[in-house]
């Protein structure tokens, strides 16, 4: 029994770190490329694993293009929009979960019939919007319409619902009003919630693509999404210079998962979300 368990293990073991290898293939491609010399063959593997090699292709990035100024939009944007949802989902679904008021049903199902609005139909009012209030080439415009996320609340709203009254009777009792108990006892409570909600709202903001190539069009206010598919355009007989820009584009979220690895961990652990 134990040697067939045993067995069983090592399959297991053998399956993830082969799905890891496999999902970092491409990884280690992208890396690979960026450190060919400019121009060169890399779509034959014999070509690819010979030298020379070289940082070419990251001198021309940082020459040819606003990598660094891209790079520092897409960072503040995500953080800040990040640190927005939470404040706005939190407040919104302790609100909901715990302070009673008329039409608290209404407001919720308001809220979830968000969830089944697809973005792409939201885009033009919303930019209708960001055009009459002069917002356009702005953080604002970037930044805003991503901070109201029906799945925030949602996601915070139900854990909240799972903490006892107890403890707001007990804070009550103490003299802590609404925001105090939200901010005391709710807040902390919900810190592993909050990280899997960060990390999802952080990743969405990083990879969003459509909003920032409406609202952006000037090159000082572009994100990485949508500047990193200029490189092609503008070698389009050459990977590498692409691929470079890739990788450096790649280092913030590398950090960002690097930091907070065990916090990620317990919240796709509790949460589900991927």
């Amino acid at each position: 029994m134990k040697n067939r368990k045993k067995r069983s293990r090592i399959l297991v073991y053998i399956v993830a770190y082969g799905l890891v290898a496999f999902m970092l293939i491409p990884i280690i491609w992208m890396f690979w490329v960026s450190f060919k010399p400019i121009n060169s063959v890399v779509t034959v593997v014999s070509e690819l694993l010979t030298p020379p090699y070289g940082v070419e292709s990251y001198i021309r990035v940082q020459e040819s293009s606003m990598i660094w100024r891209w790079t520092i939009n897409s960072v503040f944007v995500a953080i800040i929009q990040t640190a927005g949802t939470l404040l706005f989902s939190s407040l919104a679904a302790f609100a909901i979960s715990r302070i009673p008021f008329k039409g608290k049903t209404f407001v919720f199902l308001l809220i979830l019939a968000g969830l089944m609005v697809p973005v792409e139909a939201t885009v033009v009012p919303l930019f209708e919007m960001i055009v009459n209030l002069g917002w356009v080439n702005s953080y604002p415009a970037l930044i805003l319409p991503g901070i109201a996320l029906p799945l925030g609340v949602l996601i915070l709203k139900q854990f909240y619902d799972g903490i006892p009254n107890e403890l707001m009777e007990a804070a009550k009792i103490d003299g802590a009003n609404m925001f105090r108990i939200w901010w005391s006892i709710f807040l902390p409570l919900s810190r592993t919630s909050m990280a899997a909600l960060a990390i999802f709202v952080f990743v969405q903001s990083w990879n969003n693509f459509l909003w920032p190539l409406l609202v952006a069009n000037d090159q000082s206010m572009m994100t990485l999404p949508v500047a990193i598919p200029t490189f092609q355009s503008s070698f389009t007989t050459d990977l590498t210079v692409p691929m470079a820009a890739n990788v450096l584009a790649s280092i913030p979220a590398l950090i960002f998962f690097l930091i907070f690895q065990k916090q990620i961990i317990k919240g796709v652990a509790m949460t589900g979300i991927k």
